[in-house]
């Protein structure tokens, strides 16, 4: 959520920043909504301040003119009844002109409240304007020793490479007819190896954050209440990419929810708290499973591995103090941490700016990391996929709007320091989301004879089994 003050100081921030991420908020609205709300709470202290003032001096001026009626003459005695009177009902009076008001601000606060959830978050000014994806810019690729990205995957390897869905297919990794029979398009069962290695890159991402990163693990809720997904900025934008979980049909007090990533759970541990600026930053590492609807993607990545409603993921967030270069220095820290990940695992990738339009009502930069996929891309005259880049994380830097939301501040001393609040700052990116990261894993080291070589670094979580097939 965005700082209110800031925008009446500059709301022309604020539009460019709603126009640059394509969001149609109603700025001018919000703002005439606040002017109306201020205003009515300005007048209502005035009437408190009134009342405080009045209570002191009323009673020795009440008691006054009761002496003074009894030994009034007629000509004066109605007068002072009058203003006796007066100052018996002012009280009342004044009670209800407050309420009044306070009954004013509560038809204003809902749609106040309503559109400036929508607001976006402007972005920095170093991201480049763009409306869509296609307007994304790369910003550097890495590939191991004998990888040539003009020769592609036949060039480099010497032979022609199969896509996920066929290694999956003829090595017995995935049983893609049952889940649908089960669950509906866009479902999958891992089946032997294909299960065994989902849960090796699983762990070897969890271990990878929490040994060699210092990051502390924790496990999350991915049923959780309306007020978790709107706290943490994936309501109202998202909620068509939820999944509802109707309790109030069966009678309960609110429904559910599930989570699309580990973060809402990450970010929720505090919501409401004061935290003791000595304790930041906070580096949490999480693995849960995630649920999206895609809605939107038909017809889009339907097939296999990549688009699909359920799959688990190691999800890294970071709480840190609100500062700007602290913000940017971690951003590039997780991203790095990403990217020795990749390395270790031999993965060709690449770093993706992402543009304005890309972003995010919630972002104000994010860096997504996309790995080379030979099953991906344009057909070749035979054929066949030529490869593409595939997203498989995405880093996302938010400074203080999603904190401003779960109202999660920090000061020296914590709850019992005496210094002045101010809100956190708040970082994530994904560490390893699977199955999608296996389409590049069985794809970049299948071999000619159609078996699946082991990255190294995951065959002690695969009982030191070296090859699929």
């Amino acid at each position: 959520m965005i700082d209110l003050r800031q925008l009446r100081e500059d709301p022309d921030r604020f539009r460019r920043g709603a126009r640059l991420k394509g969001s149609d908020c109603d700025i001018d609205r919000l703002l005439e909504l606040d002017t109306q709300k201020r205003s009515y709470q300005q007048d209502a202290e005035r009437l408190r301040a009134e009342q405080k003032s009045l209570a002191k001096s009323s009673g020795p001026r009440m008691g006054q003119l009761s002496g003074q009626i009894k030994s009034a003459s007629d000509a004066d005695r109605p007068a002072l009844e009058a203003e006796l009177a007066d100052l018996r009902a002012a009280p009342a009076r004044l009670k209800d002109q407050i309420q009044e008001l306070e009954a004013r601000i509560n038809e204003v606060e809902p749609e106040l409240s309503a559109i400036l959830l929508t607001v976006p978050q402007p972005p920095d000014d170093d991201v480049p304007e763009g409306s869509s994806a296609d307007d994304n810019v790369e910003i550097s690729r890495w590939a191991p020793d004998g990888w040539d990205w003009d020769a592609g995957f036949k060039g480099s390897k010497g032979f022609d490479p199969q896509t996920h869905l066929e290694l999956c297919e003829r090595l017995g990794l995935v049983d893609f007819p049952r889940g649908v029979k089960m669950a509906g398009s866009r479902s999958y069962v891992l089946t032997g190896l294909g299960m065994r290695l989902h849960q090796a890159i699983l762990r070897y991402a969890f271990d990878f954050m929490v040994q060699h990163n210092g990051f502390t693990p924790m496990s999350v809720p991915v049923i959780v209440r309306e007020e978790a997904m709107t706290a943490t900025g994936f309501f109202p934008g998202g909620r068509d990419q939820a999944y509802l979980v109707s309790e109030t049909a069966r009678g309960a007090g609110q429904d559910l929810f599930l989570t699309g990533t580990g973060e809402v759970g990450l970010m929720g541990l505090h919501q409401d708290e004061i935290l003791d600026t000595a304790r930041l930053p906070l580096r949490y590492v999480t693995v849960s499973p995630c649920f999206r609807r895609e809605a939107g993607a038909a017809g889009k990545d339907t097939a296999g591995l990549y688009r699909i409603h359920q799959f688990d993921k190691v999800e890294q967030v970071v709480i840190c103090a609100p500062d700007e270069a602290e913000s940017r220095a971690w951003h590039k820290k997780m991203i790095g941490y990403v990217e020795d990940l990749l390395r270790s695992l031999e993965l060709p990738y690449r770093l993706l700016q992402c543009c304005t339009g890309d972003l995010g009502a919630k972002n104000a930069d994010m860096v997504d990391i996309e790995s080379w996929m030979p099953g991906r891309g344009e057909l070749d005259a035979g054929g066949r996929p030529t490869g593409d880049f595939g997203e498989t994380h995405s880093a996302s830097r938010l400074y203080d709007y999603q904190c401003r939301r779960l109202n999660m501040r920090c000061r020296e001393g914590g709850e019992t320091g005496k210094g002045a609040t101010a809100f956190c700052h708040s970082l994530n990116n994904t560490v390893a989301a699977s199955p999608r990261i296996l389409i590049p894993l069985l794809e970049m080291y299948q071999n000619a004879d159609g078996t699946v070589t082991i990255p190294e670094p995951l065959r002690p979580h695969m009982g030191g089994i070296d090859r699929i097939g």
